[in-house]
């Protein structure tokens, strides 16, 4: 028997304002970071993802306080990514509360910390966010890589990561589903559990993505402007042989 597919709500956010755009544009507030975690809590997920979108570009660590508050009461693991640019904010992040730290930009800037990273904290802690636009993996803001996504994926895992969140920049936020193929062969060629996230808008596109290959499949829009609820799409999922945690 496999392990369980988990069903990850994400969450944008820029400092403590919970936000959501359309393919990386046209952001805006939809709420507080703190009482979305409280919602999650309370439907008890199997796991949440908080990414600052803007840390890393405003030149500002992880909001360990921020992180702090939210391990006072939130008792699904937590993987946070944004402005973490060594080992020592990963360290912190960790400390803090976070189960799992997100890097992105720190692969390309200085793969010789992402691996560093992982030898202090461990593979299991250390998640490798892939946003795929155009075909190609895309660093942020003006960094279009010329690797693919699966040369890309075998990268970061060779320097330790132990899960990929594996996002498509124009599906992201627009619920038409995620990218598939991508998803497939990403999945294929590495040896580490893939989120799959950008594009969910139906309990359906979770277990096409499951079927591609995912191990976990993650949602933004789909759970803050839809019915759809976490507890549904496992259900939904259930229903269709996927093992779940219910």
């Amino acid at each position: 028997m496999g392990l369980a597919v988990r069903v990850i709500p994400t969450m944008l956010c820029r400092g403590r304002q919970l936000i959501k755009g359309v393919a990386f544009d046209s952001w805006r507030s939809v709420g507080l970071v703190t009482q979305a975690v409280r919602i999650h809590q309370a439907r008890g997920v199997d796991e949440l993802v908080l990414l600052d979108i803007e840390a890393t570009n405003e030149r500002r660590g992880p909001d360990l306080e921020l992180v702090a508050e939210l391990a006072d009461w939130c008792f699904m693991p937590l993987a946070v990514g944004g402005g973490v640019r060594s080992v020592a904010d990963a360290r912190a992040l960790l400390r803090a509360g976070a189960d799992k730290v997100v890097v992105r930009g720190l692969i390309f800037e200085n793969p010789y910390e992402v691996r560093r990273i992982a030898d202090a904290c461990g593979s299991q802690a250390l998640v490798a966010s892939i946003d795929v636009t155009y075909g190609l993996a895309w660093a942020g803001g003006s960094r279009y890589l010329t690797m693919k996504p699966v040369t890309w994926a075998r990268y970061s895992v060779a320097l330790g990561a132990g899960e990929i969140l594996l996002t498509s920049v124009e599906r992201e936020g627009t619920l038409q589903g995620y990218d598939l193929q991508t998803i497939n062969w990403v999945s294929t060629a590495v040896g580490v559990p893939v989120i799959a996230h950008g594009g969910a808008g139906k309990y359906q596109h979770l277990a096409e993505a499951v079927m591609a290959g995912a191990s976990a499949v993650a949602a933004g829009a789909m759970f803050q402007f839809t019915q759809a609820t976490p507890r549904g799409a496992a259900e939904y999922l259930a229903a269709h042989g996927v093992e779940v945690r219910l």
